[in-house]
Parts: structure tokens; sequence; C-alpha cells
């Protein structure tokens, strides 16, 4: 077993303070700041500048990041990275901004892998990443405290997981005084991006004692605190509970894997432009009765999987959650409704079809969108191997709505 996680973390309302310090100890006086245009646009990414600007630390800021973020993105940030010859990366953002900057950090001092598409899988960087101190302004992607990013290559119209425990920033914010402009949508769909995290960490190959605290206590308090923060962003105190689920739950599957909702997420996504936490929520249940199955297809090939007891690790997260059941099967029953249920009271959508209305284009597309999903690098973690005619069941369950055993 092994934990990486960042040098030093802040927490708590005002936290980005700190950073005066943080820059003062390390000897930072030039920052490459990372972010959005609307983060700048609507004064989020000021709440940090402004702290440089008191401390006297030069900098410029790259504010073009998209949602997605694009080999291209990353490759224009590193070109003016390079003109500016910073000291340090500061992102200010949610998971695109992020992962952009982890990108331009592993570039930075690793130039062999500037093609970025070399970086995908666990690449075998050298170097640890330029010095990076990341501001979560979203509470769901973890990014700030993974060793995980996720660029799309526009091209082939496919997202590039990449994991490197060179990338995870120095220092970590956890401000949620940044997060209370978050509109309603990006605050369900990055929360259900922190569930799907906290499941699939508990449940992956992976899982241990110490992630298994972990993801408890991250599903634990979005479900008390999601649909408060998506609906009163202004609550302190939910959006404080939901900055520390995300964090905590980073924690977890950073070191232990993720599971196949997010192999098939990163397809939906890249292909359809859907938000990364809503095609997470729109592909957990049909995954979560996959895997809970006690008699899998092909598994018993396998030396690298164990008898399955998933149904029995779903169940223990009813049973901290009060949901009640008397057998597993039912205890599995009540978690999927009460996901189910938070899905709906935060606005998102029951069915791909409702976001993709196209069809004949889901279908011709879905045999690509099988494939990438099995060969993607989230699919080895699961607890139950796929076949991909599994997983194209589950995408086609998923778009109508239907629940055919896989």
């Amino acid at each position: 077993m092994r934990m990486v996680l960042n040098e030093t973390s802040y927490f708590g309302a005002g936290c980005r303070k700190e950073i005066k310090g943080e820059l003062a100890r390390r000897g930072y006086k030039k920052a490459f700041v990372v972010s959005d245009r609307d983060l700048v646009k609507f004064g989020v990414a000021t709440l940090v500048t402004d702290e440089l600007d008191e401390a006297g630390v030069a900098y410029v800021v790259f504010d073009e990041v998209k949602a997605n973020p694009t080999i291209h993105n990353v490759q224009t940030g590193f070109g003016k990275f390079k003109a500016f010859a910073p000291d340090v990366i500061i992102a200010i953002g949610g998971g695109s901004v992020i992962d952009t900057a982890k990108a331009i950090g592993i570039i930075a001092t690793n130039p062999d892998f500037y093609d970025v598409r070399s970086l995908e899988g666990v690449a075998d960087t050298k170097h640890k990443a330029f010095p990076i101190m990341a501001f979560a302004t979203t509470s769901g992607t973890a990014a700030e405290v993974t060793i995980n990013y996720v660029i799309t290559d526009e091209e082939a119209g496919r997202k590039l997981v990449c994991v490197d425990p060179h990338d995870i920033p120095v220092v970590a914010f956890n401000d949620a005084e940044m997060m209370i402009s978050m509109p309603k949508g990006l605050t369900a769909a990055t929360g259900m991006d922190a569930l799907t995290h906290a499941i699939e960490g508990y449940i992956t190959k992976g899982a241990h004692a110490l992630s298994d605290l972990l993801c408890w206590n991250s599903i634990k308090m979005i479900a008390e605190n999601l649909a408060t923060a998506t609906f009163d962003g202004k609550n302190a105190e939910a959006r404080e509970g939901m900055a520390m689920g995300s964090y905590v739950a980073g924690m977890a599957f950073s070191n232990v894997g993720l599971g196949i909702v997010h192999s098939m997420a990163h397809p939906l996504g890249a292909r359809y432009d859907i938000a990364h936490g809503v095609a997470n929520a729109l592909m957990l249940e049909e995954v979560m009765r996959f895997n809970a199955s006690e008699k899998p297809t092909k598994m018993g090939t396998f030396p690298q999987y164990g008898y399955p007891h998933t149904l029995a690790r779903y169940a223990e997260v009813a049973d901290y959650l009060g949901l009640g059941g008397k057998t597993n099967e039912e205890k599995l029953e009540r978690l999927i409704k009460a996901v189910n249920e938070l899905k709906a009271r935060v606005g998102i959508k029951p069915t791909i079809r409702d976001y993709v209305s196209d069809e004949k284009d889901f279908l011709d597309r879905l045999d690509a969108m099988t494939e990438q999903a099995f060969d993607d690098q989230c699919t080895g973690a699961n607890p139950r191997y796929p076949l991909m005619s599994e997983i194209k069941q589950m995408y086609l369950n998923a778009y109508y709505g239907k629940h055919e055993k896989v």
C-alpha cells in the first residue's frame, strides 16, 4: 500500500491567505497563474491574485483553459509558461484548470512528453512536476490532491487519462469562500463526481482500511451537503462539507483507483461534451448493478480478481448511511434508490438520451466508445472484469433507462 498526498494542505474559509507565507518560505517571487475566463471575469481568481499583489509577487495569468481541456490548451499554456519563466505555477479552478496546470508542470520538467499523448496511462516521467500550488474552486474533481489528470485529444475524440505521482501539487487550498459563486449546475455535477469517486474508491480492487475510512466519511458528507450546497450556494456549512468531502474522496481514490463508471464516463463526455460529473451520474446505477453480481462472467480466468464481494461492500455503505434493508440485495436497492433520488434532487436527468437526443449518432458511436471504455486507465481497478459486450449493454441501458441484465 502507498499513499501519495500533498506536502501541505489548507482548509477552511479564508485559508487562501496562507499562500503569502507559503510563497515566502519557498522563495517564490514569480508565478504563472492558470485559470479560466469565467473565474477571472467574476472575480474568483482575484481572491488569490490580490494576495499575490500584497506579497509583491509578479505574475501573469493564463486564462484560456476550457472545460475538458485539450492538448492544444496544454501546449499553448506551456508556451506562455516558458516565455514568462516563473518560479511556481498557481492553479485557480476546478478539475479542468488544475489538470491543465499539472500537464504544463510535467512537460516543464520532462520535455520529452511535450506531445501530451505520451503521458496517457502511467507515463515513465523521471522528474517531479514544476512546483504547483492549487486552489480548488469546485467540490468534485479533487484534482488538487490527486496524482491523476485528464486531457482531451480533440483529433482522436477521446480523453487521455494520465496517472503520475510526479504531478501532485505541493500545496493545496480548499477555501469554501472561493466556491460560493459556483452555479447550481456545476455544484450538482461536481458533487456527483465526488460521490462517484467515494463509491468507486470503496469497492475498487485496491481498497484498504485507510481508504475505506476516507470513502465512508466522504460519502456521508456529500449525502448530507450536496443538495443544500446546490440550492443554497451561500450556505457556508454546506460548502465546507462539500469541500472536505471532495478532498477526502480524492485522498482515497488517487491512491487506490476508480472503476468503470469513470471508464465509461470518459468517452461519453469526450464525444458529447457532457460534464464529467453528469456522465458519471448517468452510468453509476448500471455499474453498481454490474459490479454487485455474485456470479460474474469470466473472472475466474483472471488471477488478479478474488472472490466477488462487491455486493457486501455496497451493503456496508447502505448500513453506514442508515438506509435499512435486511439482505445485501435489499440494501443495494436502497443505496441505488438513494443515489438516484439525490441525482434527481440536484437536477441531473435520468438517462443519456436526455442529453444525447440523436439516437442514430449514439448507436453509430457506441462501438468506439465501448472500446475506449474497455481500454481506459480506470478499468483495471474495477472489482469485476468487464467484457466489451457488457460495457456496450450498460451504455444501452443507461441510454434508454432500462436495466436489462448484463
